[in-house]
Formats: structure tokens, C-alpha cells, sequence
């Protein structure tokens, strides 16, 4: 059950030596470049995306890989905002287009060939991928095509910084890891923890993380027991539990993916576990480990334990909306990030008058600030018809897009575990950047 939202203002300083790449709720293998230049090996040639009349959305989000657990609530934001836009009329007098894509993971590496194919399908607009690892290996054979790359769930600080810190065609829903940083160091200070152990994953994503947590915590008086990492294909992590077991930690944060289901039995056995030490997740493992959709945890081992996804309040009538969509679903993270890249984008075509990628991305900031309050497709776009200037605030919340392309006001959902292992939401951050 939700029990408050709260709102305040994050002034955070990203020091100079922080690793500026991290992954969204799972990230992916760095892509070597310093600086955010030349994000990944972009040799293959794409055709170019030009307006033809159709807005054409294609979707980079994971079918497979180690983050397929966030696929079907991604993939069912983006239905439902495609199906709402037709039912209002479309854009520019046509019906709007959705073609799928699986964005796999770094190690499957089948996210440029499927950009191909979404590019090849004319996609004015490709929506993902999440993780940033896989983002960066596609972002500059997207923009060469001239399309826009809108993702729901990077939450990489790359993407500001760099060659991608001037406007170009990349956008973004999720905010940065600057922001779940600093809330889940104000949720472990709240909670009393004072000398907190992190386990972490020795890649992009993890190492941004522990970092951006580690200077929130320490620049509010608190420490780290020990900052333990361990390799992103790691088949043993027994020399990194016996760390933290010996650290004398009184809370640890776990940064993680699906590994975190390995990870968990072995703190268990060492006395390090969630029922010893209280445990902490973040978006890239804070999924459902209940018997139903993981059996190798038993019930009642996470009872307790809390997690941070970035994104705001997607129960009630939205999520609803989302179940008919896909009656499926388990989880919403990211669902309503994925929605707004859509609804976003198609005003924007609207008020460009143009389905042309770079058309799109001169209008994107617009649509989302410094105008009439609008909350549907429907009526942003009746205001649009009308010559109103639009501030749409969508299921994500305000969104307030910068110049770079990345939020500057966000909501972080913070989760807590029951018997069963399953996560529901208890509060909401809203955090301006």
C-alpha cells in the first residue's frame, strides 16, 4: 500500500572521478569511449528516417536478456499509448505505427541488427532500449539515421555529459542514476542505517551506483562499511559474501540483476542475510521472487527488504488500462515511462507538423513544459489544434525535459517485500535534478 508521496529538491554534485555510465534497472558491458563520445561500434549503415506522412514508432526494449522481466510492462506502455493516439484521431491525419524489436542484452549484442530492421521499417521514433549498456552500442546508428532514440529506463549519467550533453535526437523518461542515488541514501539514512555495506555488480551500472549512493551517504554524515564488487559473468560469488559478512555493516545495499537470486541463498548462509542484515535492491533487482516467477528463493526470505525504481504512481486506473493491454502483467516498472515516450513524441509530431525524426526532436521539449497543463493525448492535442502551447504532464509524472534530452523532475518509487516475496510500492520520491 502506498503511504505518502513526498517531494524535495536534490542539489547533487556529481564528483569528477565518478564512472559516468550506468545502466537503467539492468545495465549492460561499458562501452569504452571517455566522455560519452562515440558511443558503440556504429559501422553498420542504416537508411535514413524521413517523414512519410505515418508516424512510425519502433520499439528496442528486451523480449530476452537479462533484463526481460522489464519487456512486457515497457512493451505494454507502448501499445496502450499507440492504441489511445489512434483512438483520438492519430497524427497528422493517419493511424500511428508500431513495429517491435527485441534490444537482447550487451551479450546477445542483437540490438544493432534489430535497429536495422526498425529503421528499415521506416520507425521515425525508436523507443528504448533500457538498458544503457545496450543504448549506447545503437545511439549514434539511430541519430545518423535521423531518428529519434526516446528511452524509458536509462538511467545513465553519460547521456548528459560528453558529445550527448548538447540537444541531439536522444530523449529520455527515466531520470538519472544522480537522482535514485540520492534517494536511496536519504531511504537507508531515514531508516537509521549508519554504516551500510554495498555489494554491487563491477560494471557500468553498479559501480555509478555504489558511488553516487556511497557520496550521498557520506556527504550526509553516514559511512560505508566496504564497497564489495564482483564481475558482471561471475559464477561464484563466495569471496565477495564473506566480505560483506565480515564488514560489520548494519544494513547492505545490493546492486544487482537476476544474479541477486544466487547471491541472496549464499548471505543466507554466511548470516548476512535479508533477515540478518536488512537488505536493500535498487531497479535492477528489485523484480518479483515470489515461488510463482522464482522458486529458488524461499517465502518469506525478502519479507522486509526494500527496493528504488524510478518512476511515479502507476496504480489505479492506469494500471488497469495497462492489464487490458496485457492482462499479464506482474509488473509496471517502466510502463509509464514507456507510455509518455510515446504520447510525447506524437504531440511533438503534431506540433512540428511533421513525422520526421529531427522535426520531432526540435519539438520534444516543448510539448513537455513552459505551457497549458494537459494530461491525455486527446486533449493536448485538441490545444495543439487550437495553436495552444502545451506543458503535458503524463503517467510519469511532470517529465520537464532539459535541453540534453534527460528529466529534470522525476518520482522514484520506493518498494518493501512481503511473506511471499513479492514488492509493492510504499512511497514515492519526487525529485527535481
Amino acid at each position: 500500500m502506498k503511504s505518502r508521496s513526498t517531494t524535495f529538491r536534490l542539489a547533487a554534485v556529481v564528483s569528477a572521478g565518478v564512472l559516468a555510465l550506468s545502466a537503467c534497472g539492468g545495465g549492460e558491458e561499458e562501452n569504452t569511449d571517455e566522455g560519452g563520445s562515440n558511443g558503440g561500434d556504429n559501422s553498420s549503415e542504416s537508411p535514413a528516417a524521413e517523414g512519410d506522412g505515418t508516424l512510425t514508432f519502433g520499439s528496442l526494449l528486451p523480449e530476452t536478456g537479462s533484463l526481460a522481466f522489464l519487456g512486457p510492462p515497457e512493451f505494454a506502455g507502448v501499445d496502450l499509448a499507440v492504441q489511445e493516439i489512434n483512438e483520438a484521431g492519430g497524427v497528422l491525419g493517419q493511424d500511428v505505427v508500431h513495429v517491435r524489436g527485441d534490444s537482447g542484452d550487451a551479450d546477445s549484442g542483437i540490438a544493432p541488427a534489430e535497429v536495422d530492421s526498425l529503421l528499415s521499417a521506416n520507425s521515425d521514433v525508436i523507443v528504448g532500449a533500457a538498458s544503457s549498456g545496450v543504448s549506447m552500442t545503437v545511439i549514434d546508428q539511430i541519430m545518423d539515421a535521423g531518428a529519434v532514440m526516446y528511452s524509458p529506463a536509462n538511467t545513465s549519467t553519460d547521456f548528459d555529459e560528453g558529445d550527448y550533453a548538447e540537444p541531439d535526437l536522444y530523449f529520455r523518461t527515466a531520470p538519472s542514476d544522480i537522482l535514485q542515488g540520492a534517494v536511496m541514501a536519504n531511504l537507508l539514512i531515514e531508516d537509521g542505517r549508519s554504516n551500510v555495506a554495498i555489494l554491487a555488480r563491477q560494471d557500468a551500472y553498479g559501480e555509478t551506483l555504489a558511488e553516487q549512493v556511497q557520496t550521498n551517504l557520506e556527504n550526509a554524515g553516514s559511512s560505508v562499511a566496504a564497497t564489495v564488487f564482483y564481475g558482471e559473468n561471475a559464477q561464484s560469488f563466495d569471496s565477495q559474501v564473506e566480505e560483506i559478512a565480515a564488514a560489520g555493516g548494519d544494513a547492505l545495499l545490493l546492486i544487482g540483476f537476476e544474479e541477486t537470486a544466487t547471491i541472496i541463498p549464499q548471505l543466507i548462509t554466511a548470516g548476512a542475510g535479508p533477515q540478518d542484515l536488512p537488505t536493500y535492491f535498487v531497479d535492477g533487482n528489485t523484480a518479483d521472487y515470489s515461488a510463482d516467477s522464482d522458486p529458488s528463493l524461499p517465502p518469506g526470505v525478502l519479507t522486509g527488504t526494500k527496493g528504488t525504481i524510478p518512476g511515479a504512481d502507476t496504480a489505479g486506473e492506469f494500471q488497469e488500462r495497462l492489464l487490458a493491454i496485457d492482462p499479464e502483467l506482474t509488473s509496471f516498472a517502466y510502463a509509464a515511462e514507456s507510455y509518455d515516450a510515446v504520447i510525447t513524441s506524437a504531440l511533438a509530431a503534431i506540433a512540428a507538423e511533421s513525422d520526421a525524426g529531427e522535426a520531432i526532436a526540435d519539438a520534444l521539449v516543448d510539448v513537455t513544459k513552459e505551457g497549458t497543463k494537459c494530461t491525455t493525448f486527446a486533449e493536448c492535442a485538441e490545444l495543439l489544434a487550437s495553436g495552444e502551447d502545451i506543458d503535458y504532464d503524463g503517467a510519469s509524472g511532470p517529465i520537464e525535459l532539459g535541453e540534453t534530452g534527460s528529466p529534470t523532475a522525476a518520482s522514484i518509487g520506493i518498494y518493501e517485500y512481503d511473506a511471499e516475496n513479492r514488492n509493492a510500492p510504499v512511497d514515492y520520491i519526487a525529485g527535481e535534478i
